[in-house]
């Protein structure tokens, strides 16, 4: 797999790209959470941060998925959240992480995530998945991700895990 690098600069140049993809992830979903304008939204907000860094995966010519996210700002956390007592120093979020629905359970989405966070300079990465989809949950976990909160950040989003994984 191909895997190509993008940070705030190009953000504009592969928002087509990460929309497309979120549209067939989330493809027949009737949420309106998961609605393109919502992402659309979301995916503005982070991408206008100076520090956005993104990963994309291709192979046969197409996208496989990305994963994207920022170091929070110092002592930030996720919106309806805490942020534990005994966390210090820099934290990523990992905002993003989606793959197509053919290249689900290939390995490609750690590669993928691996390939985002490896150069991060941070104390801990930090995600947010959603409680319902038990499985994702278990994924993360296997990955070296625990769940230290449970948040629903917004009036009409889903109910989320907070999960953090140490760095160092």
């Amino acid at each position: 797999m191909d895997l190509r690098r993008y940070g705030h600069v190009d953000a504009q140049d592969v928002r087509s790209m990460l929309l497309d993809i979120h549209d067939e992830v989330y493809a027949g979903d009737p949420d309106p959470f998961h609605s393109r304008e919502r992402f659309t939204y979301f995916l503005d907000l982070w991408s206008s941060r100076k520090n956005w860094r993104c990963v994309s995966g291709w192979e046969d010519g197409g996208p496989v998925g990305y994963a994207y996210g920022s170091v929070l700002a110092p002592g930030g956390w996720w919106q309806g959240s805490t942020r534990p007592s005994d966390l210090r120093g820099p934290v990523f979020a990992l905002s993003e992480l989606m793959v197509l629905p053919k290249w689900r359970g290939t390995g490609r989405a750690k590669i993928i995530h691996d390939a985002l966070i490896a150069p991060v300079d941070a104390r801990a990465v930090s995600l947010q998945a959603e409680i319902a989809h038990k499985k994702v949950v278990r994924l993360y976990e296997s990955w070296g991700y625990r769940k230290v909160d449970e948040s629903t950040s917004h009036d009409d989003s889903p109910h989320y895990a907070v999960m953090l994984r140490d760095l160092r």
